[in-house]
C-alpha cells in the first residue's frame, strides 16, 4: 500500500523543511547535507505523484497536497510521543512532559502557580512554558509545537478543539488608591479623565478597547505603549494611572489588593473569551489530558 511505503525519515524530513521554510536550514536541524534533505523530498513527490512545496524566491511554502501531508505527519509523531508517554505512565503520572504557549499575560502568575499545584500531586510531570501572540498560540499547537494552548480567541479556529471556553470582558486595572478604585466597574467616560498605559495593536484587549473608544467617540492618549504585560502593570503599581488586563491574568495580585480591577461598561469589550486549546483528533497523552482538566478547574472565577 502506498501509505506503509512513507517512511519516517522522509517524513521527518519533509516535515523540517515545512517548519523552516528552506532545504538549507531543514539539513541544518537535522544535521545532514541539503542533498539528503532534497533526496527525500523529491523521493516522497515522485511517490505521490503531486509537487509538495512552492519552490518561491524567499523560501519553500506547502502546496494544497503539502499541507494535507504535513498535517499526516504532524499527527503522526504526536502519536508517537503520546504511546511513549502512556507506557511512561502506566505506574501512574510519574514521568512525562508537558508542552504549553500561551498568552504573555497567562504565563506569568496563572500557569507557573497551575503548574506548581499540578506537580505537588504529580511531581515527576515536566513542563515547558512559551508565551507568544494569541494568533500564534494557535498556530503552535497546529504545528505540534505546543501539546496545549491558553489564549484568547475572537473566532472559531480550524482543527482546533476547545476544551474549555469562557468570555474574558477587558478590565482596566488600577492601584487600590486611585480615584476609581471605589467602582467595581467603569465606563470609557469614567476613564478618560485619568492617565492611561495601552498594549500594543495586536493585543486582543487594545483592539475591543480600540472599537469600544470609537463607538463612543472617544480617543485617549496613553502615557505609554507596550506590548510586555509586566511594563504596564508595573506602570500602574508606581502610580502611572490604569491599563487594561484580563480577570485571569490579574486574578492573584487582585486577591493580594495589589491592584484593583474594574469591568469596563461598554458592549464591545465583552467580545473575546479565553480558549483552552488542543489539536483536534489527536489523542493527548495522560499527563497533557490531566493537566487540561486542571487547568479547567482553574481557570473560572473564584478558583
Amino acid at each position: 500500500m502506498l501509505s506503509h511505503r512513507l517512511q519516517d525519515t522522509a517524513l521527518r524530513y519533509f516535515l523540517e523543511v515545512v517548519r523552516s521554510g528552506s532545504v538549507s536550514e531543514a539539513a541544518t536541524r537535522l544535521s545532514v547535507s541539503p542533498s539528503a534533505v532534497s533526496r527525500q523530498v523529491a523521493g516522497l513527490e515522485y511517490l505521490l505523484g503531486v509537487p509538495l512545496f512552492e519552490r518561491r524566491p524567499r523560501g519553500m511554502v506547502p502546496s494544497p497536497a503539502g499541507e494535507l501531508l504535513a498535517a499526516h505527519a504532524r499527527r503522526g509523531a504526536l502519536e508517537a510521543d503520546r504511546v511513549v508517554s502512556d507506557i511512561q505512565a502506566l505506574q501512574g503520572l510519574r514521568r512525562g512532559l508537558i508542552r504549553v504557549c500561551a498568552s504573555g499575560g497567562f504565563a506569568i502568575e496563572f500557569l507557573p502557580r497551575a503548574m506548581v499545584l499540578f506537580r505537588a500531586q504529580h511531581p515527576g510531570m515536566q513542563f515547558h512554558l512559551r508565551a507568544a501572540a494569541p494568533a500564534a498560540v494557535t498556530q503552535a499547537v497546529l504545528d505540534g509545537d505546543a501539546d496545549i494552548g491558553l489564549t484568547y480567541s475572537r473566532a472559531a479556529e480550524r482543527d482546533i478543539e476547545v476544551q474549555h471556553r469562557q468570555v474574558s470582558p477587558v478590565i482596566a486595572i488600577m492601584r487600590p488608591d486611585h480615584p476609581l478604585a471605589r467602582f467595581a466597574s467603569v465606563t470609557l467616560a469614567q476613564m478618560h479623565p485619568y492617565t492611561i498605559a495601552l498594549p500594543e495593536g495586536d493585543n486582543t484587549a487594545r483592539q475591543l478597547f480600540d472599537i469600544a473608544c470609537s463607538h463612543r467617540r472617544l480617543v485617549f492618549e496613553p502615557a505609554m505603549v507596550s506590548g510586555q504585560f509586566e511594563a504596564l502593570t508595573h506602570f500602574v503599581l508606581h502610580g502611572g494611572g490604569l491599563s487594561l488586563a484580563g480577570e485571569v491574568t490579574v486574578r492573584e495580585r487582585v486577591r493580594r489588593r495589589e491592584l484593583h480591577a474594574a469591568l469596563i461598561r461598554e458592549r464591545a469589550t465583552n467580545g473575546r473569551a479565553i480558549e483552552l486549546q488542543t489539536l483536534a483528533g489527536r489523542t493527548l497523552p495522560e499527563g497533557v489530558r490531566a493537566f487540561v482538566d486542571h487547568l479547567r478547574a482553574l481557570l473560572p472565577a473564584g478558583n
